[in-house]
């Protein structure tokens, strides 16, 4: 047996390359093949109750505090929360920034996950050491020059973001019926020669990825084959035409065979879906009402849904830019049709996405409106109620606030994108396992074809960890000169025990 088996189990702790904190636990049965392998969330967050007795005018600055690789997703959803529950339109000029703002924290987001996260698994290779499989060891792949393009595109994306919305990692741009800050002619200017210089380094990674990932035989059988593989109801946000939209629009949820199941607006979340709480995790599992949590199953008869790039693809018809389009037809071709069910689809899914993300810009950029003075709607209702959605680069994320006349928060609900995933992780994870583990015989880079099933989810565990009420183990010493040493221990199941142990001296 393998240093990496204690016992009949394979702790990988910490995971690794994701936003958060989490671990992998699998058990072995006596012939050394895997039994059962399980997804571990350890963390609580909280920031639903953190956002009572809070005005409703703070959200997009506090929410966007959850993660600092996705700050964007949040504060934007928070945003058009509060365009609802004032009960106003933003004007015309607010949302074009708006837009602007989202595809660049998109653009960035993204090539942060190939370059950095998922895509040293195929540039450096699964299996290759662990020390390697990084920015440093695909910079060593891809030489020094294409290394410095990597960091240079994301430190302009991130220079014009802290431009446009104040600040790169904590936007303050947002505001109900508006937004904080004129767009100014030098920026739309920095913005069109930005878009150029985009357009061309998704085009290239889109080549990097055909090169080092679909021409390799293994790779092109790992996304095609049945280890990486979750047949699962799909969710994501459409505009009229029926593209893809990361800032507004209805969300549609497609079967199995890519056939339309619903499509809602925003504010009739709840009635479609529901969440499921396990006591071993402080993650909640969203599944669609109309069919029920079936647990840990996919197929027909599974309520579970998934988000993400590639759950976009499926629950739309087309690109919503040219060239964009151009490369999805490809995709499509590659996989044998519109309805993809490859977990590591996503990858590929997600550059297309990048190059979605630059043409975007160009045309926003363009529009009549957008270096107009008028950036608010000051129309204000009294707030009530509202629900503000958006495609994250990771899914569907959805807020939803409820305030008392005066603005203050009294209740908060946030169905973060990779809630939606993490029962399908869960599932990829075991699969993996079983096809890779055998016989007791494990090593680094196998553990890391493990970790694989999860990364290319690019999840969030820092947002995903919500759930409340919440109880963690904590432990509290008092101690008082020349009196016992007293230990108050609250236990996983919340009750609390008092023991004394010596004396201080």
């Amino acid at each position: 047996m393998s240093e990496l088996i204690k016992g009949n189990k394979i702790s990988i702790d910490p995971i690794t390359r994701l936003e958060g904190h989490g671990k992998i636990e699998i058990f072995l049965d006596e012939a050394g093949d895997v039994d059962k392998a399980y997804l571990q969330l350890p963390d609580l967050r909280g920031f639903e109750k953190f956002a009572e007795g809070r005005p409703a005018e703070e959200m997009p600055q506090i929410t966007s505090r959850i993660c600092g690789v996705c700050p964007g997703a949040h504060h934007m959803a928070a945003t058009k929360a509060l365009d609802a529950m004032f009960h106003v339109e933003p004007t015309i000029t607010a949302r074009l920034i708006r837009e602007v703002y989202y595809n660049l924290h998109y653009f960035e987001d993204h090539i942060l996950h190939f370059y950095f996260l998922g895509g040293p698994d195929f540039i450096v290779g699964p299996t290759a050491p662990k020390g390697e499989r990084n920015i440093l060891g695909v910079i060593d792949k891809v030489g020094v020059a294409i290394g410095k393009q990597v960091i240079d595109i994301r430190h302009r994306a991130r220079k014009l973001i802290d431009e446009i919305a104040g600040r790169a990692i904590h936007p303050v741009l947002g505001l109900p019926g508006g937004v904080s800050k004129q767009m100014t002619v030098e920026t739309r200017d920095s913005l069109r020669i930005f878009v150029k210089d985009a357009v061309a380094f998704a085009q290239f990674t889109l080549k990097v990825f055909d090169d080092i990932v679909w021409k390799n035989p293994t790779y092109r059988d790992l996304l095609l084959g049945d280890v990486y593989r979750c047949e699962s109801y799909y969710m994501g946000m459409v505009d009229k035409d029926g593209h893809p939209d990361y800032y507004d629009g209805d969300i549609r949820v497609v079967d199995q065979k890519g056939k339309e199941f619903l499509t809602f607006a925003p504010k009739d979340y709840a009635k479609v879906i529901a969440e499921h709480v396990e006591p071993w995790t402080y993650v909640k599992f969203p599944y669609l009402r109309d069919i029920g949590w079936k647990g840990f199953v996919d197929g027909p008869g599974s309520g579970m849904y998934r988000v993400a790039p590639a759950a976009r693809f499926n629950v739309s018809s087309s690109m919503s830019t040219p060239l964009a389009q151009e490369q999805r037809l490809i995709y499509e071709k590659a996989f044998g049709g519109k309805i993809v069910h490859s977990v590591l689809a996503n990858h590929w899914a997600r550059l297309i996405e990048v190059l979605n993300n630059a043409e975007r810009l160009e045309q926003l950029i363009e529009h009549e409106a957008f270096l107009a003075p008028e950036i608010r709607n000051m129309n204000l209702g009294t707030p009530t109620e509202g629900v503000g959605i958006v495609e994250a680069p990771r899914g569907t994320l959805i807020h939803h606030y409820t305030s008392d006349a005066n603005g203050i928060i009294t209740g908060a609900n946030m169905i973060v994108a990779s809630l939606a995933n993490v029962a399908a992780m869960s599932m990829n994870i075991q699969s993996a396992a079983k096809a890779f583990i055998h016989k007791g015989k494990v090593d680094e880079g196998l553990l890391n074809m493990v970790e694989m099933a999860f990364r290319t989810y690019d999840p969030c565990l820092s947002c995903a960890t919500h759930n409340l009420p919440g109880k963690m183990p904590l432990q509290v010493n008092l101690t008082q000169v020349g009196q016992p040493h007293r230990s108050l221990l609250r236990a996983s199941d919340g009750s609390i025990t008092e023991s004394e142990t010596q004396k201080e001296a």
